[in-house]
């Protein structure tokens, strides 16, 4: 395995030949690296089997949704692969989590049941719980974090849960939960390291491959590692064959720290916050070196461009989480071409304002939207004039203002300062040539970080 000394992009192959990293995908490798074969392959020695899993689904069959997996024309001719999207994003509470979580519910004892229950979450987890403990009469109390987006706390109250807000990350949140779990005698339904959970998000495989049973990759997100735990204890033992590749996002490769015994910097403000999990779990890390062929970790451009993608062309919501698996291909298509995908959009709870301003910055990234600076002197009929010009290129003024103060020009003239809409990059340069013809200097200013 090759690495580059630049720890900021933090890029590893797995090519014993040098290649050139792609701008996206910052890091890759075998999961099963310094895992015997033996070892790797046992899957006797597993918490959970495909028993478990089967037995999960005719649980709560009828109580969750059979959702839809189709197939992506637009998204496979981009990526030169047979790419299959799994919309989980479409449950009641718009994430897969209520799967594992109405499989722990529906195993609790009478006793537990009356006593209550209590969860710690960034927000699907919770809502999965609060929804179905609400259909089962179980008293529930919900943990998060500080920092948690507002729509997912709202929708848990909605959900009718005691809902309590604190601790900066997940773990003080969970530390939290375990401490009122004890001092109140609640039944605390951990988020992924809980076989019940695991089997429960494993049902997801199954319906996979009924639905395609020649899929060759599932590319899963991982957080605390249920989803892919769950999913490739399913797979592996109906299709021994197909790979199972992880993604993280880069600033939280706490799996990928585990497995590999390296200490990459975890930690930051994620798009992906369903998945930002600074401790992954005991069972399903042992699970991920035995069943998951590789881990990826996608940079937050990449995750903001699958998320625009899905819009753009699923007209589908996901949130960062739920974009992973598309980011880690889009990033690396190479990896995955010719091959039969399925991928998972495993959550849809994004905040409205944060979405916006997703679409907006990939509207920069791909020259449709601009912010364009041009000096003119500061004289009436001017600003008439530029519009005059920019409209004569087919473009649009979104917004104008002029700056006569901060600026190094002369005091008889005047930047002015305008955020324009243009069909793609190569129509904001022919606006910005025909000012340039005009007589006008323009310059384009800023952009989101990691533009193409």
């Amino acid at each position: 395995m090759r690495y580059t000394s630049d720890q900021s992009k933090n890029v590893a192959t797995r090519s014993a030949e040098p290649r050139a990293p792609t701008r996206e995908l910052e890091l890759s490798m075998s999961s099963r690296h310094g895992v015997s074969q033996s070892e790797t392959r046992d899957a006797t020695a597993l918490p959970v089997a495909l028993s478990d899993v089967e037995a999960a689904r005719d649980r709560i069959r009828g109580a969750v949704l059979n959702t839809d997996f189709d197939h992506s024309r637009t998204l496979s001719e981009m990526v030169g692969a047979e790419v299959w999207l799994k919309f989980e994003n479409l449950q009641f509470t718009a994430s897969f989590k209520e799967r594992g979580a109405l499989n722990r519910l529906l195993q609790l004892s009478p006793a537990e049941s009356a006593r209550g229950v209590i969860a710690m979450s960034a927000g699907n987890h919770a809502q999965g719980v609060a929804y179905h403990a609400r259909r089962l009469a179980i008293p529930a109390v919900i943990v998060m974090p500080e920092g948690t987006p507002t729509v997912k706390v709202e929708n848990t109250r909605h959900h009718g849960a005691e809902v309590i807000v604190t601790g900066p990350t997940l773990e003080d949140a969970a530390a939290f939960a375990k401490a009122t779990s004890e001092k109140r005698g609640l039944y605390f339904v951990h988020p992924y390291d809980d076989p019940a959970v695991i089997a429960g998000q494993g049902t997801l495989a199954l319906e996979m491959l009924q639905s395609q049973p020649d899929l060759d990759v599932l590319v899963v997100p991982i957080g605390g590692g249920g989803l892919i735990s769950g999913i490739a204890v399913a797979a592996k033992a109906l299709k021994p064959d197909i790979e199972i590749v992880g993604v993280e996002a880069a600033l939280y490769p706490s799996m990928w720290n585990r497995i590999r015994g390296e200490n990459l910097p975890v930690g930051g403000d994620t798009l992906a916050e369903g998945i930002a999990v600074k401790i992954p779990g005991v069972l399903t890390e042992k699970i991920v070196r035995a069943l998951v062929d590789e881990i990826v970790l996608v940079s937050e451009a990449a995750l903001e461009r699958a998320v625009a993608l899905l819009i753009g062309i699923e007209k589908t919501v996901v949130e960062g989480a739920g974009a992973a698996g598309l980011a880690a291909v889009l990033s690396n298509p190479a990896r995955f071409a010719g091959r039969k995908l399925g991928l998972l959009l495993c959550g849809g709870n994004i905040d409205t304002r944060l979405l916006a301003s997703v679409l907006t910055r990939e509207q920069a990234r791909e020259g449709r939207l601009s912010r364009v600076v041009i000096d003119i002197p500061d004289q009436p009929g001017q600003l008439a004039k530029v519009s005059g010009v920019i409209g004569a290129a087919g473009a649009n003024i979104i917004e104008v203002y002029h700056q006569r103060v901060f600026t190094d020009l002369p005091a008889k003239g005047t930047e002015l300062h305008l955020v324009i809409e243009t069909r793609d990059r190569a129509h904001l340069e022919a606006t910005l040539d025909g000012l340039k013809a005009r007589g006008y200097e323009a310059t384009v200013k800023g952009g989101p970080v990691g533009g193409r």
